[in-house]
């Protein structure tokens, strides 16, 4: 099903590893940065509105949103989501969408490598264990859960935009990555600034892999399963479209 598309992927990638680099690298050196000039506070129990978000969350707890909360970590952690995002890449390739596969499935990866460097170069330490609904091991900054389903629902919103529902999915994506963001503050394993920057990090990188794989393959920029400009061959992108017009015009 992938084996035409991955030719076209792994030129793409050995073209452009430079730009993946420097994509993954403008995401993560502002993290970096604000790790440094923070330190000391991210170190000695967060910002004041950290801790101040925290104790809200604790004083309003009830059974049926922690159980919520714990049934969203495990939804959206490393045992479900990636299940759950295969599927939809191969529901989307089945669809007509393969470009739009291989993209969801960068977007994912991508968010993934970014929070484990995060992690390593940081080492946070997660927010008192004896306010937190259960312990989890590995450092704090940034969210795992906030990066890796942020990732997930902006790329949808972003791979379905033009279509007919395209507000709604990247409306419920958005709402998808915020309603985990809380989930994880809400259980104490994540300070407030672990999942907003974590979401924002996440964005900035579907985002960019968007615009460098849209130029590549401007089915992209299409819904899955849309029709090609009747004026492009089929399997011609944009690339081989400009060349066909520098041709005809010598």
């Amino acid at each position: 099903m992938f084996s035409h598309l991955l030719e076209e992927i792994v030129p793409f990638v050995k073209a452009h590893w430079r730009v993946l680099l420097l994509l993954l690298l403008g995401v993560l050196l502002p993290l970096v940065l604000i790790a440094e000039l923070t330190e000391d506070v991210f170190r000695d129990g967060g910002f004041v509105w950290d801790t101040a978000i925290l104790e809200w969350y604790r004083a309003h707890r009830t059974p049926g949103l922690t159980a919520l909360a714990l049934a969203l970590g495990v939804i959206g952690g490393v045992r479900v989501l990636p299940v759950i995002a295969l599927v939809i890449a191969v529901l989307l390739a089945r669809a007509g969408g393969r470009t739009h596969a291989w993209y969801l499935a960068f977007a994912l990866s991508g968010a993934a490598l970014l929070n484990v460097l995060a992690k390593l170069i940081f080492q946070r330490p997660r927010p008192d264990e004896l306010g937190a609904v259960l312990v989890e091991a590995g450092f704090s900054f940034p969210s795992g859960h906030a990066m890796a389903n942020a990732a997930l629902g902006i790329a949808l919103g972003l791979i379905f935009w033009r279509s007919r529902v395209g507000g709604l999915v990247a409306l419920l994506g958005v709402f998808w990555g915020v309603l985990l963001a809380a989930s994880r503050n809400y259980l104490g394993v994540h300070y407030p600034t672990d999942v907003i920057v974590g979401f924002l990090a996440s964005t900035a990188w579907v985002y960019g892999l968007y615009l460098l794989m849209a130029s590549r393959w401007p089915a992209l920029a299409r819904a899955p399963g849309a029709r090609q400009d009747s004026s492009m061959p089929a399997g011609m992108d944009g690339e081989a479209v400009r060349q066909t017009q520098q041709n005809h015009t010598h």
